[in-house]
């Protein structure tokens, strides 16, 4: 991981939404102190980060209390914050290619834990049905699983000098 398991302080607090459909309760606690800037015109505070145990393409997110704190205003469409500092206002942009890449990965993470939860669901419904209720059903021939209109239809040709383009209208529908 790239933490000090002796510097973390126990938390309670689960949260969830970082991972679609995934909740999880943080291992503890780090406050660390987190700056953005250059050297010669920079804000530093001190940020609480939950530390979690599960797989995601981000290494640290900064909710809104840390937002707050360092007094951000965000623009996600131009991905930049803006915060105030000592000489003058701070402007942190974001890299659009990182960004999109970090929420694929994200997606396709989340696509994963999520079919790995089905199967584990499915797996454990198969074992409480009965061995009657497990058998595989024979696949139709496909002339019965057709789907059969609701209402009366009829074919009827779109160019006469073209006969084998078609259009299927309702019964009831003249074909002018």
């Amino acid at each position: 991981m790239g933490y000090d398991m002796a510097s973390l302080v126990p938390s309670d607090q689960a949260f969830y939404g970082i991972i679609p459909g995934a909740e999880s309760t943080p291992v503890g606690r780090a406050t660390l102190p987190v700056t953005f800037g250059t050297r010669d015109n920079y804000r530093t505070e001190y940020v609480n980060f939950e530390v979690a145990e599960f797989e995601t393409s981000y290494h640290a997110i900064l909710g809104r209390p840390s937002l707050a704190k360092f007094m951000v205003i965000p623009n996600h469409t131009y991905l930049l914050l803006k915060m105030p500092a000592p000489k003058g206002v701070l402007s942190v942009y974001g890299d659009l290619q990182t960004s999109c890449a970090c929420e694929a990965k994200n997606i396709e993470l989340s696509d994963t834990l999520e079919r790995s939860r089905n199967s584990v669901f499915v797996a454990q419904a198969a074992k409480n049905l009965p061995m009657d209720q497990q058998i595989v059903p024979a696949k139709e021939s496909t002339s019965e699983s057709q789907p059969t209109p609701v209402v009366a239809t009829k074919t009827i040709v779109l160019q006469e000098d073209e006969p084998h383009k078609t259009a299927v209208i309702g019964a009831s529908l003249d074909s002018v």
